[in-house]
């Protein structure tokens, strides 16, 4: 058993039995957790395992089975195939999984973020009050992009959390928020966002062996303003210096939704021979790294490392295998917290930081009850992962 896993006291008392209902998108994702809830679970000491308070603790698989089937018109019903009744229900959504797709009078149709949103409140309604709590997991957390009203819109992203909240939610679940004030629509109800700075930083150090961690070799990079908190988090616990692109914009026009970027302009210390690790909530078509990956080159930049929370990759991969090959950049490092094409798992330029067993931590420390700080804030894991990179051990788990 991994010597974090002895250190957490999960001996409370289980909030209700664990289950997990992972949604069609997010069904990868669901097998790795469980298999991890599994083997704690059975490996795990305790001496009130007998007692009906946890009742249903070590099973084989806590998965719940349930789907949505559609009709032939496109619509569908969410339907829950065993009891749910007294559990502590776990919902996890890929609302960015774009492969799925369904028959819409005879068309095919891909899911959207719309479709997988719709298709998680089939499931809540399908519940019907009967679990004892339901946490809402939803890496991408929907509609995170459109969370300020600026002129006569709508606020997509706090109605939904409103309304999950309305039909039984209590707690909600996402990773790198686009802006976490978003959760103000929900005052009274838990709502947590997550930072994957520890497996960015796991990522580097497992698949990079020739790394020099000081100020005098590193530096952290913001590629615009809204971003800065994840850089200053990444550049104080690695002790880096750090730097920001002011994204100097035309707001006269817009294209494609949005103002075009007229030039991005550096704030920060020289970059000169340094190797730079440039952090984002998001890769959507990639224009924007490109852009800070061409700058930073401009001024003598040494490697660039890309990571960012979610990679959508909008417009495929032809541009990044462009951008390689002149050497702009020399790693992307994104999560698995969003579908991703058997394609991009192949690229020589592509590290996957896998998120299941801290997902698999934080359910099994919320169904207990207790306190999920500090996984919440991974600073001590990041300085022990430091510590051993330095003394060069491969170990790194």
């Amino acid at each position: 058993m991994p010597a974090r896993e002895e250190k957490r006291n999960l001996e409370t008392i289980p909030v209700g039995s664990l289950g997990i209902i992972p949604l069609e998108g997010c069904k990868s994702l669901g097998e790795k957790i469980d298999h991890y809830l599994v083997k704690w679970r059975t490996e795990r000491e305790s001496e009130h395992k007998d007692s009906l308070a946890f009742s249903g603790y070590q099973r084989n698989s806590y998965v719940l089975q349930a789907k949505v089937p559609r009709f032939g018109s496109g619509e569908a019903k969410g339907i829950i195939m065993e009891s749910v009744r007294g559990t502590d229900l776990y919902l996890l959504v890929d609302v960015a999984n774009y492969s799925l797709t369904y028959s819409l009078c005879g068309e095919t149709n891909h899911m959207s973020p719309d479709d997988h949103y719709q298709d998680l409140k089939r499931i809540i309604a399908a519940v019907g009050g009967k679990a004892r709590r339901i946490t809402v997991i939803m890496p991408f957390l929907y509609e995170s992009r459109q969370h300020k009203r600026t002129t006569r819109e709508s606020l997509d992203c706090a109605i939904a959390l409103q309304e999950l909240v309305n039909m039984g939610v209590d707690n909600i679940i996402t990773f790198d928020a686009h802006d976490a004030r978003v959760q103000n629509a929900i005052p009274l109800n838990g709502f947590e966002t997550v930072p994957p700075s520890y497996q960015f930083i796991k990522g580097l150090c497992k698949y990079v062996t020739d790394l020099t961690i000081d100020s005098d070799h590193m530096m952290v990079v913001s590629p615009d303003e809204g971003g800065m908190s994840r850089a200053i988090y990444i550049a104080n616990v690695l002790g880096l210096d750090m730097g920001m692109f002011y994204k100097r914009r035309d707001y006269t026009t817009i294209v494609n939704g949005r103002n075009p970027i007229v030039a991005h302009e550096f704030l920060g210390a020289s970059v000169e021979g340094k190797d730079i690790i440039v952090i984002d909530d998001m890769i959507s078509s990639g224009e924007s790294v490109f852009e800070v990956a061409a700058a930073l080159k401009q001024r003598k930049a040494g490697r660039i490392f890309i990571c960012a929370t979610f990679g959508l990759f909008t417009n495929g991969l032809d541009k990044f295998d462009e951008a390689y090959e002149k050497g702009l950049f020399d790693k992307v490092l994104t999560t698995n917290l969003i579908y991703q094409t058997p394609e991009l798992l192949e690229k020589p330029y592509y590290i996957n930081c896998d998120m299941s067993k801290y997902i698999a931590y934080l359910i099994d420390t919320l169904n207990h009850d207790t306190s999920i700080s500090d996984l919440l804030n991974p600073n001590e894991r990041i300085q022990n992962l430091i510590t051993r990179y330095k003394g060069q051990l491969s170990e790194l788990d």
